[in-house]
């Protein structure tokens, strides 16, 4: 996504917000920047004071987490009281934006540079034959963009990460290469939970580094969630005498696939959600409105037209289907929970006072229901793979050594209330909750709704906020294209843009420019329509009413964005994606989703596995 105007170095000139309106803000918790690394219990010394008045920063990353799925975002039956907390202590903003996937969002958040220019133009697991060997199409983040931790590291700060990493497996392009000092990473997108057997890559084992030496073995207690929590505190702790800034990086696996959680917590959720999907959106609408996210008169999405109603299902595909949401939502709980071990570990150092926390989910829900796809359809590496790897029956769902997804339905109960979910440029793929917490909690409990935000915006915020200067521009290095959100940290501005800025997104051929209220997205079929449409985001977040056709101007002026954005990130549109071919797998797309309900056609459904 990429900002109209160029970085503009520190200092910063000021900027106004929206100019003449007043900002919509609502005394609830606040989304201040947390970044989150859960970690074990370790020794506690008094606390040193730190050299100087920089601040530290712990940057909490959600893997797959919906927009609606903890309390302070609606959330009404998953337990998250640690991330409420933070959000009562910090701000909450509504409208902050991230790639529709994983390792580009991850990309752009330590470089500050849009993910066509860091190297993830589009996930190497995904690449298009015309994008092979291109610049920006590396699938690695590469050297032509500056990195965050290397930044921050050269100007005197620890830099510490945990979790999942995505973007290269190399020597070169691991985290240690990339300017962390410490590190405990899982390479890949995706891992089991308890131990290193892959999911996308069919190697014989999933790979980590640690301090930046691959390793054979991992703890022998390993939880995904558990280890990277320990370990970010004992990294923490590690060099907390010498009063030196840090930068913890903390990038769970969880909530992603597979759904795995301990034996203990199998069946904490059991008959929470029985009441079905259709049900719990509802409710979560409500509970939006009650905290003051989303406006009294807002609708929800209509159902995906795949998704049957859940009083259609019969009992035993209810029971199952309820299944899944329980798995997730435990892991959900475990999340929290270690976030705040985190949290109370930097309390009870003192650390607290001098540390920006930030939280936020990589992108939108996940909709993949891997192992219901592979079912009867043995033929590909990774249906062989998974089969051989992992049990997929219903009885093992959540073990230690099961396969299991939640599929579109419930992820687009994670997305409450918007359309779709990720891998879409639609706002249930790209809109993702965001809490910061400063140093001294201003704005405890507030929402901010104007703000508009990206990704990319956090590096250059954290290094205005350290004091550190953005290397001058140089040949074979791009600049930072985010902008600083230190002024509205600070209270002085709503909105680090104006509505005369504009956004912009691509990943396997979606695509979609934010230009103030207005958004135009194209998305493949069958999921989409192949062709531009146009939306006012502030009157219809859900994206169900094209004003294409009612306001053409608007169009041009947003594609003539659009235009500028592939020009100066050098997109490339895949000539092949995932997307080709799969319309004469699904049921027909009706006219009006709105008035559609899906009767007497081939729904999406739950199966029982053949015992």
């Amino acid at each position: 996504m990429m900002l109209q105007s160029p970085l503009r170095l520190l200092p910063r000139p000021s900027r106004t917000g929206r100019s003449g309106q007043e900002s919509r803000v609502c005394m609830i918790p606040h989304y201040l920047i947390v970044l989150t690394a859960l970690g074990a219990t370790v020794g506690i010394r008094p606390a040193v004071a730190q050299e100087t008045s920089r601040p530290n920063f712990v940057i909490i990353v959600a893997d797959d987490l919906g927009f609606s799925d903890i309390g302070m975002f609606g959330g009404e039956i998953i337990h998250t009281p640690n991330l409420d907390r933070l959000a009562s202590e910090g701000v909450r903003y509504t409208s902050f934006y991230v790639a529709p996937t994983c390792s580009p969002t991850r990309s752009m958040l330590l470089s500050g540079t849009d993910n066509h220019l860091a190297g993830m133009g589009n996930m190497y697991e995904k690449m298009a034959p015309n994008q092979l060997g291109k610049p920006g199409y590396e699938g690695v983040m590469n050297d032509r963009v500056h990195h965050l931790p290397e930044l921050l590291k050269t100007a005197g700060y620890h830099t510490y990460m945990a979790g999942k990493w995505h973007l290269g497996k190399e020597p070169g392009n691991i985290p240690r290469a990339r300017g962390f000092e410490r590190d405990f990473s899982v390479l890949p997108g995706s891992a089991s939970h308890f131990n290193m057997d892959p999911v996308q890559d069919t190697n014989d084992h999933a790979q980590y580094t640690e301090d930046g030496e691959y390793i054979e073995d991992l703890p022998r207690d390993h939880y995904s969630t558990k280890t990277i929590t320990s370990k970010a505190i004992e990294y923490i702790e590690s060099n907390r005498g010498d009063g030196k800034p840090f930068l913890a990086y903390v990038a769970y696996q969880a909530p992603h696939d597979p759904l795995q959680v301990p034996d203990s917590w199998l069946r904490r959720y059991k008959g929470k959600f029985d009441e079905g999907w259709d049900s719990i959106r509802r409710t979560r609408l409500k509970n939006m409105k009650r905290l003051g996210l989303i406006d009294e008169d807002a609708k929800l999405a209509p159902r995906i037209w795949f998704v049957p109603e859940w009083d259609r299902l019969t009992g035993i595909a209810q029971v199952m289907a309820a299944r899944k949401y329980e798995i997730y939502a435990s892991m959900v709980e475990y999340l929290d929970m270690e976030v705040g071990r985190i949290v109370d570990y930097l309390e009870k150092t003192g650390l607290r006072e001098n540390t920006y926390i930030v939280f936020l989910s990589d992108n939108g829900a996940e909709a993949q229901d891997i192992e219901g796809s592979f079912r009867g359809r043995r033929a590909s590496a990774q249906a062989n793979h998974i089969a051989n790897k992992y049990r997929t029956d219903f009885a093992s769902w959540g073990r230690r050594d099961a396969f299991l997804t939640y599929g579109p339905p419930w992820a687009q109960v994670s997305n409450t209330p918007f359309w779709l979910y990720k891998v879409t440029t639609a706002e249930g793929g790209i809109r993702s909750p965001l809490i910061v917490a400063s140093p001294k909690k201003k704005g405890a409990g507030s929402i901010n709704r104007d703000a508009l935000l990206h990704v990319k915006d956090i590096a250059p915020t954290l290094l205005e906020l350290a004091g550190v200067q953005e290397p001058p521009v140089r040949d074979g290095v791009y600049p930072m294209q985010g902008v600083s959100w230190r002024q509205m940290l600070e209270g002085t501005v709503t909105s680090p843009r104006s509505e005369e800025d504009w956004l912009a997104w691509e990943i396997m051929g979606m695509r979609a420019v934010r230009k103030g209220p207005w958004k135009i997205t194209w998305i493949h079929k069958p999921l989409g329509l192949e062709r531009w449409q146009l939306f006012n985001i502030d009157d219809d977040p859900v994206e169900q009413t094209d004003l294409s056709e009612r306001y053409p101007e608007k169009l041009r002026e947003l594609l003539a964005h659009w235009d500028d954005y592939v020009r100066d990130n050098n997109v490339i549109i895949p000539n092949r994606t995932s997307f080709d071919g799969l319309e004469d797998r699904f049921p027909p797309r009706p006219d009006s989703l709105v008035e559609w309900s899906p009767r007497n056609e081939r729904n999406y459904e739950p199966k029982a596995e053949d015992n």
